[in-house]
């Protein structure tokens, strides 16, 4: 059964570890011109096989059904350190020829009702296998660095409680998430001056090297 989980996970490791370079890559571009980027950093995993069981039973997906109904056994994340930087990410990936954009869902402007935010976009990655080309599913997270700390300590909670958090402690996850989202915005009000502080520091580090 490990041999059959190898196997069909195989490809899905390929995508993860294409789009972490090419969008690293995507970093590194911004940098070498001398620009801002917009990405902070980028780390990917693919589901494993427990949770993949789990999920299915969960949504009552049939084996034969997983690669078209489950989304995210491939994931990305991309981190930003401003709101206006994720959708700078999700316009330029929506630009890009060597994947489609087919899902979108925006949960900064309508965050769950725990408290969660993100930017969710499903992508048809194509993948070259040795005898195919195979178009696979891959669910990119982008987020800010406060939504991606909340969001770690909720799947924590949610891992221990497995969904049903007592009511105090769900409240104050809420209250938390708008203490998070308070503190991304009042970033955004700075941003142009931390964006010049950042950039006379780059300067400096250039000059000391």
């Amino acid at each position: 059964m490990n041999d059959e989980w190898d196997i069909f996970l195989a490809p899905y490791e390929q995508a993860v570890n294409e789009l972490k370079l090419k969008l690293r890559d995507l970093r590194g571009q911004f940098k070498k011109s001398g620009q801002r980027s917009p990405i902070e950093y980028v780390t990917g995993r693919v589901k494993p096989p427990a949770s993949i069981n789990e999920k299915m039973k969960r949504r009552c997906i049939k084996p034969e059904r997983v690669t078209q109904d489950m989304e995210d056994i491939a994931g990305i994340r991309v981190m930003c350190q401003f709101v206006e930087d994720i959708y700078y990410v999700v316009k330029l990936l929506r630009k890009r020829k060597d994947m489609q954009v087919i899902e979108e869902r925006d949960y900064i402007k309508a965050q769950k009702a725990s408290g969660y935010r993100s930017y969710h976009i499903v992508i048809l990655y194509p993948v070259q296998l040795l005898n195919e080309e195979r178009h696979l599913k891959v669910e990119i997270q982008v987020r800010t660095l406060a939504m991606n700390f909340w969001a770690t300590i909720e799947h924590s909670l949610n891992y221990k409680y497995q969904g049903c958090f007592p009511k105090e402690l769900e409240q104050r996850l809420q209250k938390s998430a708008e203490i998070a989202f308070a503190l991304d915005k009042e970033m955004s009000s700075i941003r142009e001056e931390v964006n010049e502080a950042q950039s006379l520091f780059d300067d400096k580090q250039k000059r000391l090297d």
